[in-house]
């Protein structure tokens, strides 16, 4: 009789309630990458209603809310690495979690970004405002939702909707380059208004970076899936 037939785990076979506990930790570690995601799409809007209701205050929290953002891809690569020091994870376990460390870096620079928009944001508040502030909320709605249905693709394991956020990175960088030329116009027909201008260009740069890394996120998710690796080739494949 095997050790199996016995009721007995055979060699390279996982006690049970190791199984569990291991099963646990990917969920928790589903459950902060969540939350961290989530937390940005937060900090994008309010850094965003601070510029169009020009509230220097919420500006300010969300430069230093920034720390926060840290220490969560902080806590989520030891975790990550500690998962493939005591799990020894093997395919598709292992590509999630190995996964899992870039997405984490990818939010944090977006984290980054957001850091940018609120200080230039500080800097527009001091100003008379150039213009009402209409496709650059567009755009950060649109990276808003990108962020989020990368993450949702990336739990999931969704090729399909992965490659939908990546076809969606084309709107952005089409309102990115509407406003850009409607603020070289402004610099071009009135000098005193460069300052200004020039700062919202920065902006609109911010969140179009932002919508890239979404779009690498929905990018790591095909390679998940689908073992494609999709990046540099200039087109979203099909999932």
């Amino acid at each position: 009789m095997t050790t199996e037939q016995a009721g007995q785990p055979g060699p390279g076979a996982r006690p049970e309630h190791i199984s569990r506990r291991y099963d646990l930790e990917l969920e928790q570690l589903r459950g902060r990458i969540l939350a961290m995601g989530s937390n940005l799409v937060a900090m994008i809007k309010e850094t965003m209603r601070a510029m169009v209701e020009r509230d220097s205050a919420a500006a300010k929290r969300m430069i230093e809310y920034d720390h926060e953002i840290n220490r969560q891809e902080v806590a989520i690569d030891e975790m990550e690495l500690n998962t493939i020091a005591l799990r020894q994870p093997a395919a598709r376990d292992l590509r999630f979690i190995t996964l899992a460390l870039k997405v984490s870096t990818d939010l944090e620079r977006i984290g980054d970004l957001c850091v940018n928009l609120a200080e230039r944001t500080l800097e527009l508040n001091d100003e008379p405002q150039l213009k009402p502030y209409i496709d650059l909320p567009k755009m950060a709605e649109a990276a808003e939702g990108m962020i989020a249905d990368a993450l949702e693709a990336f739990l999931r394991g969704d090729a399909e909707l992965a490659a939908e956020v990546t076809r969606r990175d084309d709107r952005i960088d089409e309102l990115n380059t509407q406003v850009f030329r409607e603020l070289l116009t402004f610099m071009m027909e009135d000098p005193k208004t460069i300052s200004r201008a020039t700062r919202l260009i920065f902006v609109g740069k911010y969140l179009e970076r932002i919508a890239d890394h979404a779009t690498n996120i929905a990018e790591m998710v095909i390679f998940m899936v689908k073992g494609k690796d999709i990046r540099h080739m200039g087109v979203a494949a099909e999932p």
